[in-house]
């Protein structure tokens, strides 16, 4: 038991440092209120989870094929002394990456929708629960006549992420009609489309969960397909903030890979941890603005300001949630990164670990963005008593 103290010290002590940085935090009470209403909402968590569990089978099944007897085998969970265990200097960047990102993602969208975007574009066109048509008039009441080039967008983006898969899956057949290069221009082009709908999905489920919180804040009581509705039209405040960061996305991330399938650009790749680095570093630096414009009736201009007046007078507590949000999406990255370069010849241990590591990361996500409305609801009190609330 002596022998296994010195062993447990650095453990025991990340424990208390955690749990001091989670109960004497200037944001403790919104944590707590975050828990208490993913507790009462499970669909915050669950959502998420369906989303990265349809997207981590997704990965697995292209790129973790089983391939012999042994990867069926329960030996492979076996002698941890013969995994591959890096070491801290080998994951730590992309740790800090994954990590960067996922707290960004609280600000922006926290999802990531392909594949299920594809169901959702079949669902936007067929009109369920009527969102199709409450997105043309949240659109048109909105933004007038331009409403309408925005739904053409819309539409256009959410065609190509239908066509996304049958491309994907018929490429290889598709020889006779194009030049390979041709082809993998077109599916790339195809790609790039179609990534607009799927973060215009992943903004949409975004706003949705905030209008949930909102309503368990002030003790609403709603009917889900009118909540949708809501939700459709709050999204349609979101859309000219989400389309800068929609630019700034595609201008550092997008259309570097996209020019790579016409044309050489040495060193692609080696640029995009740096680009996706800028792209966090964008959201992070103007937190508030998505929901702003989510809860405030408000220009994007207005949520400009409200933003730096809210950095300017809550700076403290602002900091305190993003150091809470970077432990924890911190040691999941970590431990994401470490078990995979662990696991890369065990097929089952790894897809054991990607479903672990799915609801712990679903699990986080809703408790932070439930904890972060709390915040933000909290910190606006003296403006609410201010200002018109949402009425449209």
């Amino acid at each position: 038991m002596l022998a296994g103290f010195p062993r447990a010290v650095p453990l025991l002590g990340m424990l208390v440092g955690y749990l001091l940085v989670l109960f004497t935090s200037p944001v403790r009470v919104s944590l707590r209120d975050g828990l208490r209403c993913v507790l009462r909402f499970k669909r915050l968590w669950l959502v998420f989870a369906l989303f990265a569990l349809a997207y981590a089978i997704f990965q697995f099944v292209v790129f973790t094929p089983f391939e012999t007897t042994f990867d069926f085998r329960p030996e492979q969970f076996a002698f941890w002394d013969s995994w591959h265990w890096p070491t801290f200097a080998q994951v730590w960047r992309e740790s800090l990456l994954h990590a960067a990102e996922a707290i960004a993602g609280i600000f922006d969208a926290a999802a990531t929708t392909y594949p299920l975007s594809v169901i959702a574009a079949v669902l936007l066109i067929a009109n369920r629960r009527g969102l199709h048509l409450s997105l043309v008039r949240a659109l048109r009441k909105r933004f007038g006549a331009g409403g309408w080039l925005i739904y053409a967008g819309v539409l256009l983006s959410a065609l190509a992420s239908l066509a996304k898969p049958l491309i994907y899956w018929r490429v290889p057949g598709w020889t006779f009609l194009l030049p390979p290069a041709r082809l993998l221009q077109t599916s790339a082009a195809v790609d790039t489309v179609a990534f607009i709908f799927e973060y215009l999905c992943a903004v949409y489920l975004q706003v949705y969960l905030i209008t949930v919180c909102l309503a368990w804040i002030k003790g609403l009581h709603f009917g889900e397909e009118a909540l949708l509705r809501f939700a459709m039209r709050r999204f349609s405040y979101v859309l000219k903030w989400m389309g800068l960061v929609l630019l700034a996305s595609t201008l550092l991330l997008r259309a570097p890979l996209l020019a790579a399938y016409f044309r050489d650009v040495p060193g692609v790749l080696d640029y995009l941890p740096i680009a996706r680095c800028l792209l966090a570093g964008l959201i992070l630096g103007f937190a508030s603005m998505q929901i702003s414009l989510v809860l405030h009736n408000e220009s994007l201009r207005e949520a400009f300001v409200a933003h730096r007046q809210f950095v300017r007078r809550h700076s403290v507590r602002l900091g305190w949630f993003l150091l809470v949000a970077a432990v924890h999406y911190g040691f999941l990255a970590l431990a994401d990164a470490i078990i995979r370069a662990a696991a890369t010849e065990r097929p089952l241990a790894l897809l054991a670990w990607n479903l672990v590591f799915v609801l712990a990361r679903a699990f986080v996500t809703g408790w932070l963005l439930a904890s972060w409305v709390c915040l933000y609801r909290q910190c606006e009190i003296g403006r609410v008593n201010r200002e018109t609330w949402i009425r449209y």
